[in-house]
């Protein structure tokens, strides 16, 4: 399978300017120098992000009882394994037994669920989801190793749900942010999405994960729509 088949990176020139044959890091030693660029971006900006969830911490608390700020939803990560991953409550207490509620409003195809205006969604939960602050808590998954910051977002289905040429995604570490987060968003059906991350896969290097985290902050600064 070629990532020249795909649309989204047919879209995308400076993808196919990332040349796989010119990484200076690949197999084992490209994986060793992630996970040494993670660690070293996390810890080192740990006084900047720690406070920050502290405050978001406390504004959830007061402006939506009835839940934690923070919760843990299982995502499937490498190798099909489900993790428990962290993220700040944008949405109103019981949002999951709303869902079937509003299953009629659905704008992508099951089991991905996406409703604009999302009536479950709060107002502070809202400005989190647009500046993508919602996904702060993740820091603590790449400490703990379950996530990288650069790589295919993981999934809230498991893999039952796959089709086989989709299971190539679980090949490698999930990541906070990936192509589809500064191409497409939640705009993407899954199958776009997933050939954006075969693209990726195949052309992964340090120097493409810095310029992915680069456009990721770019993106959310222009606010392309919360996912």
């Amino acid at each position: 399978m070629t990532s020249t088949i795909f649309t989204p990176v047919d879209k995308s020139s400076w993808i196919n300017s990332f040349d796989p044959k010119k990484r200076l890091f690949t197999g084992r030693s490209y994986l060793v120098a992630k996970r040494i660029m993670d660690l070293t971006l996390v810890i080192l900006s740990i006084p900047f992000w720690l406070p920050v969830l502290g405050i978001i911490q406390l504004i959830i608390t007061f402006t939506s009882p009835g839940a934690p700020a923070m919760f843990t939803q299982y995502r499937t990560g490498m190798g099909g394994k489900r993790f428990r991953m962290y993220k700040f409550r944008s949405m109103v207490p019981e949002a999951e037994k709303l869902k079937e509620k509003f299953a009629h409003l659905n704008e992508l195809q099951w089991p991905d669920f996406k409703i604009t205006n999302d009536p479950r969604i709060t107002k502070i939960g809202r400005i989190l989801r647009k500046t993508s602050l919602d996904e702060l808590p993740q820091l603590f998954n790449v400490l703990k190793g379950e996530m990288s910051l650069v790589g295919p977002r993981p999934t809230s289905f498991g893999t039952e749900t796959y089709k086989l040429w989709h299971t190539e995604r679980l090949d490698v570490m999930p990541g906070m942010t990936g192509l589809w987060q500064i191409i497409g968003r939640a705009q993407l059906e899954f199958d776009d999405r997933l050939r954006l991350d075969i693209a990726y896969i195949e052309r992964a290097g340090l120097w493409f994960d810095i310029n992915i985290l680069f456009r990721t902050v770019l993106a959310v600064f222009k606010q392309r729509g919360a996912h």
